[in-house]
């Protein structure tokens, strides 16, 4: 098997381009040095790179430009005398494309603090968010081993962030400390983004492969609690991705091919004042998976644009957009089983398209800005289930969605600077639309051997247009006190409604105020707790659904509420090295309950499909606790790494009130990155995680038995919920880059590996009967055709634990 270019091709390339780049081979780093909390551009800054003698100032916009850059790999140190000091950490310096930074220096102490100011360029706290705050530079994400250049899945190796549960790693569900995948939000450039995966499940988030594009992102910012008020509809987590801009200079680009998809970006200049990035994408996993005999078969196109135009020196406008379209579906493998074939068959396919657009205005006001930000974004989603995959026939149907959502969303904030205090206020409004056209057939019609109905067909449809507006308005407020400014606390409060729930109009209801402080006990040495209460609306997959009598028994569905606890220490003993421990408590309520089974949706888990489409009541609680452990060295010495472990709780209850582990509640968390840089553009990387068994409800074997032949499936025993666990998962991930820069044109070829210690997965047995070796008709232990009471089958349990390994050899040319 082959990925990317022939190895004879491949390597004959390295070692040509390696003998010409023995010649030294330069590159360019530019951007722009602003104030944090302002955005006011700073003139006569310090850029220096680290270990060099090479540095310059910015201009009186705030402008840098350093030329004739030795190609390397460099730490970027913006300084100025009564700011703290800003390092972007692994800055790689290539000869095939500009390097564009934004630099953001704090207000800090004068001259004869900048010894301790310096040691903290590598924390990412804020005076508002000072804890549960992670931070990844793109040369993190691009580098990172198994991630692919997909960023949901470098999120991932984040502490505290583990996968969706029973899946086999295969998915990028972002779990965080304990809480559901909808439970984050995510934010590109100031834009609220719903999807960020293909695949995405409706109702909840995540899927197999992350949509946006590695090349536009300057840095990926994680705030897992104590988010500030400014941020609607998050209980665990905002996720914030800041693209850079355009190069206002030249026309440059680059492309990836590899066995897993083909890529291309390009951008530069459209006008003195206007930038453009642009990006198209094509996945060849589909055939990679068939190749390495593996029956997922995801197949999906993505692109992605940003435009930035500078009206005057204090405006800048800025226009984004991302779609992508998908379909999967689960092949048959060569070697298989009768019975896991059959499985496979009886799975449905998915078709799913969705986009987000938006367009940004920034205008800088006397000591600070305001954001205006319009958007738009629409799924649609399309499942089909036929038994036994016989398509096209309509008896043999079992599952059609036809659903759509749109989001119209209107967001405004003012951010000011006033001394010692800090400040910002602001509103949303957002117009949402939801339809669905939805029948399943729980039960198939049972006929005895004389055709009488002995048991009738079930079945569950109905079609939703709902239409709904939400809003919302917050302030905050930050103080740094104390004469040396040791200690900052900061206050916010934000409330929330709609025009559909019962009492959504009510904004008493969704107050949620939250506080924070920080205390520095020592220059090194920092001490930050966090209390806050948080809202989320359901889902519209709740809030749309109808009954056989087209009523929508949602209505009175209450927004799910959140409390969160945390304390913690985070120490800086060097500039480059960060340790952090904390400890978190988060309490729910008013979290969905089924009224069918009497079980709560976090004990019920997500698949590919929706989550939601039932008649549910919000009187169930839940919580989660434990603690995490987080050391960081940036890059020194040529050497880079991460470790994190966290261990936690993770309980909800159902219509019984009894607390109960939640489908995500794998009880311990560990990840490992480190990465080396060796001379002549090699560089390594390796990354380890592991997760608890995650838990699962067994079958109920007498039930099963017995309406296996009108349900297609095996009976959960929901008297034993969530009392059994797979076993853990774990995986290694490798990855080898080898840089070579030419004079205008940088080639870095490579290889990637997922689970190179081909480990068993994890996820869920499935129920089933036996087949005959043919595949034509089930096993019976008497040899007669199978009964509709299932007596005479022969029942299995197969197990989902196949090691599956994603092993992939691309490159990429920068132009």
């Amino acid at each position: 098997m082959k990925y990317g270019l022939p190895m004879t091709w491949a390597t004959a390339a390295i070692m040509a381009g390696t003998s010409v780049a023995q010649a030294q081979t330069t590159g360019v780093v530019s951007g722009v040095v602003r104030e944090r909390g302002t955005q006011q551009p700073l003139p006569g800054a310090t850029v220096l790179l680290e270990g060099t003698q090479l540095g310059t100032s910015t201009d009186e916009n705030g402008l840098f430009r350093l030329t004739g850059v030795p190609t390397g790999s460099y730490n970027v140190r913006a300084t100025l005398v009564g700011y703290q000091t800003d390092t972007r950490y692994n800055v790689n310096i290539t000869s095939g494309n500009d390097n564009l930074l934004n630099l953001e220096l704090r207000q800090g102490q004068e001259l004869q603090e900048v010894v301790v100011t310096a040691n903290r360029a590598i924390r990412v706290a804020t005076a508002e968010t000072p804890l549960s705050v992670q931070r990844l530079n793109v040369e993190e994400i691009k580098s990172n081993p198994g991630g692919n250049f997909d960023i949901s899945r470098v999120i991932q190796s984040l502490p505290g962030v583990g996968g969706t549960a029973g899946t086999g790693g295969f998915r990028n569900d972002i779990i965080i400390r304990g809480g559901a995948p909808n439970e984050n939000v995510y934010y590109l450039d100031g834009i609220e983004v719903p999807v960020i995966n293909h695949f995405a499940t409706q109702g909840s988030a995540g899927g197999p492969v992350g949509i946006l594009n590695v090349s536009f992102i300057e840095d990926v910012t994680l705030s897992s609690s104590a988010f500030e008020a400014r941020y609607d509809n998050a209980l665990s987590s905002v996720l914030q991705f800041r693209q850079r801009d355009g190069n206002p200079n030249r026309v440059q680009g680059n492309v990836r091919l590899s066995g897993t998809e083909l890529a291309g970006t390009l951008e530069g200049p459209l006008g003195p004042k206007t930038t453009f990035l642009a990006s198209v994408r094509r996945s060849y996993l589909q055939l990679l998976f068939k190749a390495l005999d593996l029956p997922i078969r995801p197949d999906y196109w993505d692109s992605q644009f940003k435009i930035t135009h500078k009206l005057n020196d204090k405006t800048t406008l800025t226009a984004l957009g991302l779609g992508a379209l998908d379909h999967f579906e689960l092949g048959v493998p060569r070697k298989t089983s009768a019975d896991k074939e059959y499985l496979l068959r009886s799975t449905p396919t998915y078709d799913q398209w969705n986009y987000t657009l938006g367009l940004s205005l920034r205008r800088l006001l006397p000591n600070g800005y305001l954001n205006l930000a319009l958007s738009r974004t629409q799924l649609y989603n399309k499942v089909d289930l036929f038994e036994d995959r016989q398509e096209g026939d309509e008896t043999k149907r079992v599952l059609r969605t036809r659903s759509g959502e749109q989001e119209n969303k209107l967001r405004l904030d003012v951010n000011k600077t006033l001394g010692r205090w800090t400040y910002s206020y602001g509103a949303v409004t957002q117009l949402i639309g939801y339809d669905n056209s939805f029948r399943n057939r729980l039960r198939r019609e049972v006929l005895d051997a004389s055709g009488n109905v002995v048991q009738p067909a079930v079945n569950v449809a109905f079609r939703t247009d709902l239409q709904l507006v939400r809003f919302g308005a917050f302030v905050q407020g930050t103080r740094r006190l104390l004469p040396s400014e040791r200690l900052t606390v900061s206050a916010g409060l934000r409330t929330d409604g709609n025009s559909f729930t019962d009492d959504g109009r009510n904004l008493l209801r969704t107050l949620s105020p939250r506080v924070s402080a920080s205390l520095a006990l020592t220059p090194q040495l920092s001490l930050n707790a966090s209390v806050g209460r948080y809202y989320k609306i359901p889902p519209s997959t709740i809030l749309g659904f109808q009954d056989n009598n087209g009523q929508r028994v949602n209505r009175s569905a209450r927004y799910i509420g959140s409390t969160h606890y945390v304390a913690g220490l985070e120490l800086v003993p060097r500039p480059a090295t960060r340790i952090t421990l904390e400890g978190f408590l988060k309490r729910y309520d008013h979290y969905p309950v089924s009224r069918r089974d009497g079980i709560s949706l976090a004990n019920l888990g997500g698949d590919f499909t929706a989550l939601g489409n039932e008649a549910i009541s919000s009187t169930g609680k839940g919580r989660a606790f434990g603690g995490e452990f987080f050391v960081q060295q940036k890059l020194t010495k040529n050497v880079f790494g991460v470790l994190s472990y966290t261990a936690f709780r993770s309980e909800f209850t159902g219509q019984d009130g009894v607390y109960k582990p939640s489908a995500w509640d794998t009880r311990h968390l560990v990840s490992a990155l480190l990465g080396r840089k060796f001379g002549r553009g090699w560089e390594l990387g390796l990354k380890y995680r592991y997760s608890g068994g995650a838990p699962y409800t067994p079958f109920d074997e007498d039930a099963s038995r017995l309406n296996y032949t009108s349900l297609g499936t095996g009976i959960l025993d929901y008297s034993r919920l969530n009392t059994q666990r797979l076993g853990s998962f774990q995986q290694l991930d490798f990855r080898l880059d080898k840089k070579v820069n030419l004079r205008r044109v940088t080639l870095d070829f490579y290889v990637d590996i997922q689970n190179a210690l081909l480990q068993k997965g994890t996820a869920y047995p499935q129920y089933t009967f036996q087949r005959t070796d043919d595949n034509t008709s089930f096993l019976t232990t008497d040899g007669q055709p199978l009964l509709p009471d299932g007596s005479n089958a022969r029942p299995i349990l197969l197990a989902n634990d196949d090691a599956q390994v994603t092993p992939t050899i691309g490159f990429i040319v920068e132009f």
